[in-house]
């Protein structure tokens, strides 16, 4: 076994992991994961992305890699084989990479959230001084026919949590204010402290675009993507986000409320829309991740039928 520079690779030697990595994807978390593995194969190919893999005999078993974003590391993929040791060959990689981001100068911070298979990286986080911060992926799947099921009717809510708002879907114009939202409902939420993008309002305009129009994060559906505004206002009061991560399967990559408004039920009338919005375009099953600390969201989740399928530790290391 040797570790070499993912730079010395070609997407085509890479392409049998990738392949391992897509089925895992897809039999745990139901997830197609082509979309990502495409893109990875885009940087590899420009000898663009950073990281390093492990060879046996001149064919990858393993790889890693990473993103620099100004004065922050983000640890962005990590995947070994389930044909070997994957506890021991992830601890090598993960090691591989901080000791490489230790040496860069000028680095204040790097964020490690991966949903692992079949090994867990807690115990090298923590060697190199990162806060962990125990996470959950959640999945619900639908019973009720589509059939059977009216679309959401936008407009002003006249009863129930968000009586008096008005529930509309998600428009482009409306990038600056979610990136608003975003950034004071994150201000002293647990969420932030492992996602700095969320505690500005031109990171978290940056994480709107990445999950709104790249396809990291699935394909966008502004169907089933709401927001909650107060009548005759532009700024808005939450919003809901979904993608399409698989053939009939959805994937919530965002939920939030302004402060003020928050406890007041807000999540619970966003995720019924969003869910009704996505059964009745045929899709059967729909996950969301969220941080354990966040008692409150994985109690609704529960009760709107999420279960918990994998915990993953997202790690922050800081230089102060």
């Amino acid at each position: 076994m040797q570790i070499v520079d993912l730079r010395q690779l070609t997407s085509r030697q890479l392409e049998p992991l990738l392949a391992e990595e897509a089925v895992q994807w897809r039999e745990e978390l139901h997830w197609d994961y082509h979309g990502s593995t495409e893109l990875i194969k885009k940087f590899i190919d420009a000898r663009s992305l950073t990281g390093s893999a492990i060879l046996e005999n001149g064919r990858p078993v393993g790889y890693a890699f990473y993103v620099l974003e100004e004065h922050k590391g983000l640890v962005g993929g990590l995947f070994v084989s389930p044909t070997y040791s994957q506890q021991e060959l992830s601890h090598q990689l993960l090691t591989d990479m901080l000791n490489t981001l230790s040496g860069i100068p000028k680095l204040e911070r790097v964020e490690a959230q991966l949903i692992p298979f079949g090994y867990q990286l807690d115990p090298v986080l923590s060697e190199y001084g990162f806060r962990l911060y125990m996470r959950q992926f959640m999945i619900a799947r639908f019973e009720q026919q589509a059939a059977a099921s009216p679309d959401v009717v936008p407009g002003l809510i006249r009863e129930g949590p968000g009586s008096g708002l008005i529930l509309e879907r998600w428009d482009h114009r409306y990038f600056e204010q979610c990136a608003r939202l975003i950034q004071l409902s994150y201000a002293s939420h647990v969420d932030g402290e492992i996602n700095d993008q969320y505690r500005s309002e031109s990171g978290a305009l940056r994480f709107l675009k990445n999950i709104i129009i790249l396809p990291g994060c699935g394909q966008f559906q502004p169907e089933a993507s709401f927001v909650l505004r107060a009548p005759y206002e532009n700024q808005l009061v939450a919003v809901i986000l979904n993608s399409r991560v698989a053939n009939g399967v959805g994937h919530t990559t965002q939920i939030c409320a302004m402060p003020g408004y928050q406890g007041r039920g807000l999540g619970r009338r966003l995720m019924e829309a969003s869910l009704q919005a996505l059964r009745v375009r045929n899709f059967h099953t729909v996950s969301l991740t969220v941080t354990s600390g966040n008692e409150r969201a994985v109690r609704l989740y529960e009760r709107l039928g999420f279960t918990t399928v994998k915990k993953f530790a997202a790690g922050v290391w800081t230089a102060f």
